[in-house]
C-alpha cells in the first residue's frame, strides 16, 4: 500500500455536523426555517466531502488520514478512511441528507413546534456520532462516538407523538447502555494488555497475545456489545418498538444507518483490530455468528409475517436483513464479505425507501396498519410504487439491489462449502415474498375501506415524495448498474480477508 494521504477532510466529517448542531438552536431563534436548512446544508456538504474521500481512497493511495493536534499515532487520535469506511461514510451521509429533505413536513405534523430546533440539533448530533464512529481510527474515540449517537437516538425516539415512544426509548436506553458497557470493558482489557488505543497499533501488537484470557475476554465483550448495538437476534428486542414508535423522520435514519454502522464496527474489530485467523482458529466466533445469523434470517422473516403494524413489520424484517450481513462476514471469504458489505448499502436503500414511504402514508392518511393499505395504490400511486419497488428488492427479484447482495452471499456460502446456507437464503427470500406480496396484493387488488374511500387522492408533498422516489429508484439503478458498488465492496473485502479463507 502507498503512503497514506494526510488531509483534514476526515476531520471535517465530524466537525461540520457538530458545529452545525451547536448553531441550529441559535439560528432557529432568528427564523424557524433556518433550523432544518442548517441540517440540510450540513448533511449535503458532508455527503459531497464523503464522495471526494471515497474517490481518493479507491483511486489514489488507498488510505486517507488526519492526526488530531498533529500527534502521530499511536500517541494521538487518528481519523482514517479506507475503502471499507469510505463506502459507509458515503452511505451514512447520503441517507442523512435525503432524510433531512424529507423531514420538515413530517416533523411539523408529528412533533410540537417548540421542539423543532432541538429535534434538528439532536438529529445532527446523531449524524455526528455515526460519522465519528465510521471515521475514527482510535478505539476509545469510537466508544465516545457510540455514546453520542446512542444518546441522540434515545432522545429522537422519545419525541414520538405516542406515549409508547417513551417506553421504546427507555428500553433502548437500558439495552444500549448494557451494550456500550460491554464495549468499554473490552476496550479496557485491550488497553491493559497493549498500552495503546490506536486500531492499527492494536492490530500489530495483539497477535502474540491471542491466547491470553484477557484478550479472549475482550473479544467476547466486544462481540456481545456490538451484537446488541446492531440488533443481532436474539439481542434485537429493543429494535421493533424503537422503529415503530419513533417519529416518521427518525425511523428511516435509524433503520438505514444505525444498525449498519454497528455492523461496520463489528467487521472492523473482527477483521482489522483482530486478524481473520483469530476469528476462525483461536476462538470459534465465526461459527457462532453463522448459527446466529442463520437463525436471525429465518426468525426475522417469520416474525415479520405475524405483524399487523407497517413499521413493526419493517422492523422485524430488519432483524433478518442484519442476519444476512453477519452471515456474509462470518463466511470469512472474499465473496461472502463482498456480499455483506453490499448488503450494508443495499439494505439501507431498501429499508430507507420503505420507511420513507410508510411515513408518507402516515402523513397523508394516518394509516399505520398493514390491512389499512387495502386499495391505497389508487389513492397514493407514487408512494405505493416506491413501496412496491423496495419490497421487490427486499425479496431479491433480479435487477434489484437485493438480488445482487444475496447472489454474492450465496456464492460465498458455496465457496465456503456451506451449501445449506444457500437454502437458508432461499427460504428467507420466500418468507419475504409472503409478507411483502400480501401487502402488494392488498395495495393494488383490494377495494379501499370506507375511511380510505373518503380521503382525496394524491400523494404526500414533493418534499417527502422526492426523497422516497430517489431511494426507491436507486434500488433498481444500482441493481442494474452494480459495477460501482460491487467494485468498492470487493476492494474493501480484499483488505479484510484477502483472496479466500
Amino acid at each position: 500500500m502507498n503512503t497514506p494521504d494526510i488531509t483534514p477532510l476526515p476531520l471535517l466529517m465530524v466537525v461540520i455536523p457538530l458545529v452545525s448542531a451547536l448553531m441550529t438552536p441559535i439560528l432557529a431563534r432568528i427564523h424557524r426555517s433556518l433550523a432544518f436548512l442548517t441540517v440540510q446544508a450540513a448533511t449535503i456538504t458532508s455527503f459531497v466531502l464523503a464522495c471526494i474521500l471515497l474517490d481518493r481512497v479507491t483511486s489514489g493511495s488507498g488510505k486517507v488520514v488526519y492526526w488530531l493536534g498533529n500527534w502521530e499515532p499511536p500517541y494521538g487520535i487518528e481519523y482514517s478512511v479506507d475503502a471499507l469506511n469510505g463506502l459507509v461514510l458515503v452511505l451514512v451521509a447520503f441517507v442523512a441528507a435525503v432524510v433531512s429533505v424529507y423531514a420538515p413536513k413530517s416533523v411539523a405534523a408529528e412533533i410540537e413546534a417548540s421542539k423543532h430546533p432541538f429535534f434538528y440539533a439532536i438529529y445532527l448530533l446523531l449524524f455526528t456520532g455515526l460519522m465519528g464512529i465510521v471515521v475514527t481510527g482510535d478505539i476509545f474515540n469510537l466508544y465516545v462516538f457510540v455514546e453520542i449517537s446512542s444518546l441522540s437516538g434515545y432522545s429522537l425516539i422519545a419525541m414520538g407523538r405516542r406515549r409508547e415512544a417513551l417506553t421504546a426509548s427507555y428500553n433502548y436506553l437500558i439495552l444500549g447502555t448494557i451494550g456500550a458497557t460491554f464495549i468499554l470493558l473490552g476496550i479496557g482489557h485491550l488497553y491493559m494488555m497493549t498500552g495503546t488505543l490506536n486500531m492499527a497499533d492494536l492490530a500489530r501488537l495483539l497477535p502474540p497475545l491471542y491466547h491470553s484470557r484477557v484478550i479472549l475476554t475482550a473479544f467476547a465483550l466486544f462481540t456481545v456489545g456490538l451484537s446488541i448495538k446492531l440488533a443481532l437476534f436474539p439481542l434485537h428486542v429493543w429494535m421493533p418498538n424503537a422503529y415503530t414508535y419513533a417519529p416518521s423522520a427518525v425511523s428511516p435514519l435509524l433503520a438505514a444507518t444505525g444498525t449498519k454502522v454497528g455492523a461496520y464496527v463489528l467487521i472492523r474489530v473482527m477483521f482489522t483490530v483482530f486478524h481473520p485467523n483469530f476469528d476462525v482458529q483461536v476462538i470459534p466466533a465465526t461459527r457462532i455468528l453463522l448459527v446466529l445469523a442463520a437463525v436471525a434470517i429465518l426468525m426475522g422473516s417469520l416474525l415479520a409475517i405475524a405483524q399487523s403494524n407497517i413499521k413493526r413489520m419493517l422492523a422485524y424484517s430488519s432483524v433478518g436483513q442484519i442476519g444476512y450481513i453477519v452471515l456474509g462476514a462470518a463466511l470469512v471469504n472474499r465473496t461472502g464479505m463482498t456480499g455483506a458489505l453490499l448488503h450494508i448499502v443495499n439494505h439501507a436503500l431498501m429499508k430507507g425507501a420503505l420507511f420513507l414511504a410508510a411515513g408518507a402514508i402516515v402523513y397523508k392518511t394516518g394509516i399505520e396498519t398493514v390491512e389499512g393499505l387495502k386499495g391505497l395504490g389508487r389513492k397514493m400511486p407514487l408512494t405505493m410504487a416506491a413501496f412496491t419497488v423496495a419490497s421487490l428488492s427486499m425479496i431479491g427479484i433480479p435487477l434489484t439491489v437485493g438480488f445482487v447482495s444475496k447472489w454474492y452471499l450465496a456464492l460465498g456460502a458455496l465457496e465456503a462449502g456451506m451449501w445449506y446456507l444457500v437454502i437458508v437464503i432461499l427460504v428467507s427470500s420466500g418468507l419475504n415474498a409472503i409478507y411483502f406480496w400480501r401487502v402488494i396484493d392488498w395495495i393494488y387488488f383490494s377495494p379501499p375501506n370506507e375511511r380510505l374511500e373518503a380521503l382525496p387522492a394524491g400523494d404526500a408533498p414533493w418534499s417527502m415524495m422526492g426523497p422516497t422516489l430517489v431511494m426507491a429508484a436507486l434500488c433498481v439503478v444500482l441493481g442494474v448498474q452494480a459495477q460501482w458498488p460491487v467494485g468498492i465492496a470487493e476492494q474493501a473485502a480484499a483488505l479484510l480477508v484477502g483472496g479466500g479463507r
